[in-house]
């Protein structure tokens, strides 16, 4: 961690000027300006000074949120593959978030799981192949590049009616796969 940095960017973050700062800690703008470009280092108790006149405290200071990962590649995937299907996972752990998207391969003439009634949404992009979705007892017939957007209170499934394998992105709210 670049504490001089950090002290800077918090003291702008104030609307402080050095000198603001100088008087509010006791301590001198010269003796400030040298911590902030980490040419001296600042004692615990100093510290904690300069903290408490920028309106923070040593565990607020120092707690450093993990970067969140945003960007997944095919490395990062989890695939479940079955007889009939595969499902990919392209977001790793997405149950905890509040959308789960997932890759679903079917197989020619072969369904998908059964999605039992849920609350939520869900949402497919047919990337190839055709395919029916199959809600309650109505059937939507699909192809490459139609969507389906719809509520998760019926169970449903899809259903590959073609000769080669359909694709599709398919993402839920909240995760149900």
């Amino acid at each position: 961690m670049d504490i001089g940095k950090k002290l800077k960017d918090l003291r702008l973050q104030n609307g402080l000027t050095l000198g603001d700062l100088a008087s509010r800690s006791e301590l001198t703008k010269g003796f400030l300006s040298q911590v902030e470009r980490n040419l001296t280092t600042p004692s615990i108790s100093t510290l904690e000074d300069i903290l408490e006149a920028l309106g923070t405290n040593l565990s607020e200071f120092f707690h450093e949120e993990p970067e969140q990962k945003i960007v997944f590649s095919t490395q990062d995937f989890f695939v479940d593959e079955q007889e009939d299907y595969k499902i990919e996972w392209v977001i790793p752990n997405a149950q905890k978030n509040q959308m789960e998207p997932i890759l679903l391969t079917i197989q020619p003439r072969k369904k998908s799981h059964i999605l039992s009634a849920h609350p939520g949404e869900e949402f497919g992009y047919i990337l190839k192949g055709n395919v029916t979705l199959v809600r309650e007892n109505k059937k939507y017939k699909l192809k490459a590049q139609d969507t389906f957007y719809l509520d998760g209170t019926k169970s449903h499934y899809l259903y590959n009616h073609g000769s080669s394998e359909a694709k599709i992105l398919w993402i839920t709210t909240p995760p149900t796969f």
